[in-house]
């Protein structure tokens, strides 16, 4: 028996009490909106911090500091780091950013050798606008990510202003790496002459290894060859350091896990409410139903399927609006210079379609049984 032929039914049921079934609708869309969010941000947290066989990339940093204006670190330390057995490369950064706490609107301005940038990470980076040729002809110009070009409004050719630096757009490049997103690559020179004579001091090295296998071991060796310097190191992986630095916006989204349970405890309380007033006020009718030759299985079944519709369709709108503030708006949580990109996909939907329906269908369960136990005079005598 085919089951899409009850759809009809189902449809016309849902739609009977207009006014119910939309409260229910709209409850639902915002519970399972606040729930998109939240797996949003978490899906961040776990791409820029979660380590993979793939990296290969470290961070040197001063040793007990955080804020990139207070690690200073003399530009000459590169070619002493690229003399370790195993660093494939060394990449001086000085890192500039707008503000250095959590923010949702930071840009972080990154002063780097173009050259030696190009060849480091030429091969992950894509300029989807702009060129790079003008990006070496102007001394100012800067290449910025998706993110930062979308959330300013900023194209090619055109100049911005942050952090007491004026540059311009040479381009917009499009990374998998969530620091590349929000960031303004610009001239090593540039960087430091800002604001203040700074010639020779950097924020940091970025420094890639053969391979992953030696992340720890090329780390432990850059931080004794400097332990007894006058500036000391600590360096970790990329996504350590980031985890480090984000630790703070990390436990908040590891806290908003239990708003977004508290959301799927909502939808199923406002799914299971619409379902018991709906039954109620249907008894006689499906003792109809039953008299008509529909089973005690048939008759859950339909009630089953009216909270699966309701939970499916204030659900899937719930989502798209998260997916949709969420890649439209271009939002990264920012601090100290990293970025925790909030994450919107396709998949986010499908998660979302598919816990609004196992919901329905767990609202529906209880009402379902109940009424496919009634006897038929007993439908009768409740009226």
């Amino acid at each position: 028996m085919n089951p899409l032929r009850f759809l009809p039914l189902v449809l016309k049921q849902v739609v009977r009490h207009r006014g119910r079934t939309l409260l229910t609708v709209v409850g639902v869309a915002l519970a399972m909106f606040l729930f998109t969010a939240v797996q949003a941000m978490q899906r961040g947290v776990r791409t820029a911090t979660a380590a993979t066989a793939d990296d290969t990339t470290l961070v040197v940093y001063r040793k007990d500091r955080f804020c990139p204006a207070t690690s200073q670190l003399p530009q000459d330390y590169t070619a002493k780091i690229a003399r370790i057995p195993g660093v494939r490369s060394v990449l001086p950064v000085k890192v500039v950013v707008n503000n250095c706490r959590t923010s949702l609107d930071v840009v972080t301005f990154r002063g780097v050798p173009k050259d030696g940038f190009l060849r480091d990470r030429g091969d992950t980076l894509e300029v989807v606008e702009g060129s790079v040729a003008d990006w070496h002809r102007r001394t100012d110009a800067a290449l910025i990510g998706e993110t930062l070009a979308t959330r300013r409004g900023l194209t090619p050719g055109m100049t911005f202003d942050a952090a007491g630096i004026t540059a311009y757009v040479a381009g917009v490049i499009c990374s998998q790496d969530p620091q590349d997103q929000n960031v303004a690559y610009t001239a090593l020179p540039f960087v430091q002459l800002a604001g203040r004579d700074q010639l020779g001091i950097v924020t940091q090295f970025n420094v890639r290894v053969d391979d992953a296998g030696q992340l720890e071991p090329v780390a432990a060796q850059i931080d004794a060859l400097f332990a007894v310097a006058q500036e000391p190191t600590a360096t970790s992986s990329e996504k350590a350091f980031v985890g480090k630095i984000a630790d703070d916006i990390i436990e908040l989204v590891g806290f908003a896990r239990w708003l977004g349970l508290g959301c799927l405890v909502a939808v199923l309380a406002l799914l299971g409410n619409a379902v018991v007033l709906g039954v109620q006020g249907r008894i006689a009718e499906h003792a109809v139903l039953q008299t008509l030759g529909y089973t005690g299985r048939q008759v859950g079944g339909l009630i089953v399927a009216e909270g699966v519709v309701v939970a499916v369709v204030g659900g899937l709108l719930g989502a798209l609006a998260a997916v949709g503030v969420a890649k439209w708006g271009s939002f990264a949580l920012s601090v100290e210079g990293q970025s925790i990109p909030i994450t919107a996909d396709p998949m986010l939907l499908a998660t979302g379609f598919l816990v609004c329906g196992a919901l329905g269908v767990v609202a529906g369960l209880v009402p379902a049984w109940q009424a496919s136990r009634r006897e038929i005079a007993a439908c009768f005598r409740t009226v």
